[in-house]
């Protein structure tokens, strides 16, 4: 029930996290492509409707030259006033003259205004400066005259209109109104395109990464809800790997985990009834001490440590399920004692493996006994198992002890003649229930190692393995002096 309930609310969140399309990223596309192109719609505009007003009254002084040219011809006698308004109106324009050698003259006109309101030097229109006009033109216009002259083709001649801008500002909103409308279709299709392709190569992908990360959220322990790349080379193929390997490994992990939290419940089960053995233990080896055979009394303080050291490991295991591993109560340690301590409940004899305790009797070190004889014991029992195997003669088995220091810096070297580590267990050495270099073997040991040489604020590393043997280096750093105490070590009367 509980997982139906899990899988349950893991669709539900995957349904709940669903994009509507109105917040999509493929509507924000469409969009967005419609207003640049309006945009850009809109930059070119400006210069084809200056150029529009431009060659608008360009057609209208052609005009006027075709029909002057017609009017000077008619000799100095002016032509009726009919023909004269049937010319304007054809023009809408108010009055046409021309200038020729410095001299103007009037060829037509209706009735002369009081007043022009803007002069239009056709020739001599800058970009800048037209599109100026012909925006004022637009939204101010309407109700002005205009004087409009300038050449027309390669005469000599300058010819000059008077008109209201009232037609030309008609026109320009129509062609204003054109270009919109095609521009708003021109958004549309190149929005459709765009929106088209983007929403292949990249639109859908995303959405596929995205319901790949809702449904392993919902079950990160299924391996069918792990992406499945594309062999794309882009960098959307890149991320799909990227997300399939941190998914896989994102599973590797949570599994691990969960081992070490079955490990923990476990042992937290059988930790009870171990105590109440290992006491029953202890005392019965409390009463071999009134033993007085010198082998006895030889072998039971051993034997005491060794049930006193199997009911802290039983919670030191406990503990590294737990991540709560304790901090270190550091002393000063004789280091050649603590190595004697670990081969001689290692277990095995010399005929099995040579041990060497090559520390210098009077050499000392800052650490936990306890955690500094765990983590020298799990060296030894890894040593001693790798040179463990079938008895020959010629074979050296042989486990060697030894330490220096460089200032304040002690250095333990536990080295063996074993066949070394396979490449596999070096790849994940200190990993737990990757790092073993046996077959059933947890990775725990090396492990729990690390883990209590980083507490003492050292590390633990291999400097060797090839086939002449393994070098592990446990590097412990003396325990810093406070200020305030060596201060008041110093003030202190001799």
């Amino acid at each position: 029930m509980a997982d139906s309930g899990s899988d349950m609310g893991g669709a539900r969140r995957a349904g709940a996290d669903e994009v509507p399309l109105g917040r999509g990223l493929s509507t924000r596309l469409v969009f967005l492509t419609i207003l640049f192109v309006m945009l850009a719609e809109v930059l070119i505009f400006l210069p084809s409707v200056a150029n529009f007003r431009l060659q608008w009254l360009e057609q209208r002084l052609a005009t006027a030259a075709a029909a002057s040219a017609v009017l000077m011809e008619s000799g100095p006698q002016a032509p009726s006033r009919s023909v004269q308004n049937e010319l304007l109106r054809s023009l809408g324009a108010k009055a046409i003259a021309v200038r020729d050698g410095g001299v103007s003259r009037l060829l037509a006109t209706a009735e002369m205004p009081p007043q022009v309101d803007q002069h239009v030097a056709v020739a001599e229109l800058v970009p800048l400066s037209a599109i100026a006009e012909a925006l004022d033109t637009m939204f101010s216009g309407g109700d002005r005259l205009m004087r409009a002259y300038g050449p027309v083709g390669e005469s000599d001649k300058e010819y000059e209109l008077i008109l209201s801008d009232r037609p030309l500002r008609a026109a320009m909103l129509v062609y204003a109104g054109n270009v919109a409308m095609l521009s708003f279709v021109i958004s549309l299709i190149t929005a459709a395109l765009v929106f088209y392709t983007i929403n292949r190569i990249m639109i859908r992908p995303i959405r596929a990464m995205t319901r790949s990360m809702l449904a392993f959220a919902g079950a990160p322990d299924d391996p069918a809800r792990i992406i499945s790349p594309s062999k794309r080379t882009d960098e959307l193929g890149v991320a799909e790997r990227e997300l399939a390997a941190m998914q896989g490994e994102l599973r590797r992990v949570l599994g691990e985990q969960k081992h070490l939290a079955d490990l923990g419940l476990a042992v937290s089960k059988i930790n009870h009834d171990m105590r109440n053995i290992l006491a029953s233990a202890q005392l019965i080896s409390d009463r071999l001490l009134e033993a007085r055979d010198p082998m006895v009394q030889a072998v039971a303080p051993k034997l005491l440590r060794a049930l006193d050291r199997a009911v802290a490991y039983s919670e030191g295991v406990l503990a590294y399920g737990r991540t709560q591993e304790a901090a270190p109560q550091r002393r000063r340690l004789r280091l050649s004692a603590l190595v004697d301590d670990v081969t001689g409940l290692l277990g095995i004899g010399p005929e099995d493996v040579e041990i060497r305790n090559e520390v210098a009797p009077d050499f000392e070190i800052d650490a936990d006994a306890e955690q500094l004889f765990r983590v020298l014991t799990n060296l030894a029992r890894n040593a001693a198992q790798a040179m463990a195997g079938p008895r020959d003669g010629a074979v050296v088995n042989r486990l060697t002890f030894s330490a220096d220091r460089q200032g304040t810096v002690a250095r333990i070297l536990v080295a063996d003649t074993g066949p070394g580590l396979p490449p596999k267990a070096r790849e994940n050495l200190f990993a737990a229930f990757r790092g073993s270099a046996r077959s059933g073997g947890t990775g725990l040991g090396l492990a729990i190692a690390q883990e209590l040489a980083r507490l003492h604020g050292g590390s633990l590393e291999l400097l060797d393995s090839q086939g002449t043997g393994t070098v592990f280096a446990i590097t412990i750093p003396d325990q810093p002096v406070r200020i305030e105490d060596a201060r008041r070590e110093l003030r202190r009367p001799a």
